[in-house]
């Protein structure tokens, strides 16, 4: 009987045991993971409950393991990122940390006497839609990459000199207040707010951002079309929120027996925004049997790799197969090393986090950061299938997602560019979310086409240098850009060859040069977000 007792006795503890050992197991596996300790000295790396300590440490941690340049960092106690609260705003403070960590890799993200990264920024993910986000220094980026805008619609850009400018209208955003009360390129801005700028840009362009950012806008000045000054404008501008088409321009010029594509393109929105206004345009061109191909990406900062590949395979003629272009990611993230990449969960499109096998992904054990799982291939898209010559406008404001495209298509076509040189951002990113609020953009990876041709870092240089005149509209074929593009396409012309391309403009009373510009300060309301977002993990 007592063995029959101890028996049960026995069976009862076993299942206890094995009740203990499973609750164990469970909550081992929702238990987060600690963060993983710096590379080299980190002593000073002590225990904190400080919310803004602990999200400098992750700045910092995340930098170690997933920057693209993270060889050159140096260890957590040469650094202490924790020194960073001074600052009377917390995303100011993560922002000083986040530039000086860029300015120790000493890499091509920090350019000495600039007071943000080239690439890497962060931003307070509450501050997005409807007010769009850029990592250009003081930047209001008119439309944001969901083709939302909300302000009154005016890219602006200065042209002269430093001490000796004017303000002009670049593009007037589709859908905005701008447009409705008929602002148009070429209007030679004077007074903002009753307030006069020209002398000092510099100094100046601060209080011009901030005129701009208010909710009306009264602008001053002088129409301009083709160098010809007209009658003054005063016109007031009410900040709203709308729907803008990223497509600037599109038409179709007929020179000789060449018949050529023309589309100013804004940004690389989202797909919603662009593929079917991308689409609408390459059906056209198709359908009226287009020989050869301008892309004017001259205000086109970047967006998403995706609507990249997207207008690539438009463009792309047939023969274009194989290797389109390749992201490569640092060695940590290669070699399956970046393990604090477990705290971040993958999420979708619309910010939820993604399931597999009934667990959360991460991006550590569920995505892929090998070459050969990030190289990209092209695959035709649409009816315009035999183009082989294509002509890139290009200014200091084409970046990122616009350089990819250029790049992409180099070994597969005649390529050439006109303008200016570009801005040089061959590197993607995708978010890192800390706090639950502030999402990081790291320089994570470097593009690379089919020939491994890449490191534009300081810019493509144009096979055709031009300096623009406003005063001109995009697709006028005297318009200089366009024209020199044209006369790249067809030599046998002189098309608007000499329009265009005049030295000086007189404003008023003043007058401005259009060549030697020299601005030192982000110039203008240009390209707005600079960037190339991977939004399509790949998984393992």
């Amino acid at each position: 009987m007592m063995n029959v007792v101890w028996q049960r006795k026995y069976a009862f503890l076993l299942v206890l045991l094995i009740i203990i050992a499973l609750v164990a197991c469970k909550k081992s596996k929702v238990t987060p993971e600690p963060d993983p300790p710096a590379l080299g000295s980190n002593a000073k790396q002590t225990p904190t409950t400080n919310r803004m300590e602990l999200t400098n440490d992750s700045l910092f941690l995340y930098a170690q393991q997933i920057y693209y340049w993270n060889a050159s960092l140096p260890s957590y106690d040469d650094y202490l990122p924790r020194q960073y609260n001074t600052a009377s705003s917390e995303l100011v403070n993560y922002e000083n940390n986040l530039y000086n960590l860029v300015k120790t890799s000493a890499s091509a993200d920090y350019i000495a006497g600039n007071s943000t990264p080239k690439y890497s920024y962060i931003e307070d993910i509450n501050d997005r839609n409807p007010s769009p986000t850029s990592n250009v220094p003081n930047s209001k980026s008119a439309v944001d990459l969901n083709g939302n805008g909300n302000d009154t619609g005016v890219m602006w850009i200065p042209f002269g000199t430093n001490s000796n400018y004017t303000i002009f209208v670049t593009v007037v955003y589709p859908g905005s207040d701008a447009q409705a009360k008929g602002v148009k390129r070429g209007w030679a801005i004077t007074k903002i707010n009753g307030r006069s700028f020209g002398t000092n840009y510099n100094s100046e362009f601060n209080a011009i951002y901030d005129e701009f950012a208010k909710n009306t806008v009264t602008i001053e000045g002088y129409k301009f079309t083709n160098d010809v000054q007209g009658e003054t404008f005063n016109v007031s501008l009410t900040k709203k929120s709308y729907s803008s088409s990223p497509v600037y321009e599109s038409k179709v010029i007929t020179v000789g027996n060449k018949k050529i594509g023309y589309l100013a393109y804004g940004r690389f929105s989202n797909e919603s925004n662009s593929f079917t206004a991308l689409g609408d345009v390459f059906s056209s061109f198709a359908t009226q049997n287009v020989t050869d191909l301008v892309i004017d990406l001259r205000y086109n900062g970047g967006g998403y790799i995706s609507t990249a590949e997207r207008l690539i395979n438009l463009i792309a003629p047939i023969s274009a197969t194989g290797v389109m272009y390749k992201e490569y990611y640092n060695a940590t993230l290669r070699d399956g090393k970046a393990t604090i990449m477990k705290k971040q969960p993958v999420l979708d499109d619309n910010d939820k986090v993604r399931y597999k096998n009934g667990r959360i992904m991460n991006y550590f054990d569920d995505i892929d950061y090998t070459v050969a799982g990030n190289t990209y291939s092209f695959s035709k898209i649409g009816n315009l299938t035999g183009v082989n010559n294509i002509v890139f406008l290009v200014s200091r404001n084409t970046a990122s997602a616009s350089e990819l495209v250029i790049n992409s298509l180099k070994p597969k076509m005649n390529v050439k560019l006109v303008g200016q040189t570009t801005y040089g951002k061959p590197i993607g990113f995708f978010p890192i979310r800390l706090q639950n609020k502030y999402d990081v953009f790291y320089s994570l990876f470097e593009t690379k086409n089919s020939a491994d041709q890449g490191g534009y870092f300081s810019g493509m240089v144009p096979d055709i240098s031009a300096l623009e005149n406003p005063t001109y509209q995009l697709g006028d074929e005297k318009e200089i850009y366009l024209a020199r593009a044209i006369s790249l396409l067809t030599p046998v012309t002189t098309t608007g060859t000499a329009s265009g391309a005049k030295a000086v403009l007189s404003i008023g009373n003043k007058t401005i040069s259009l060549e030697g510009q020299n601005f030192t300060a982000p110039v203008g309301e240009g390209a707005g977000f600079v960037g190339m977002i991977e939004n399509r993990h790949k998984a393992k």
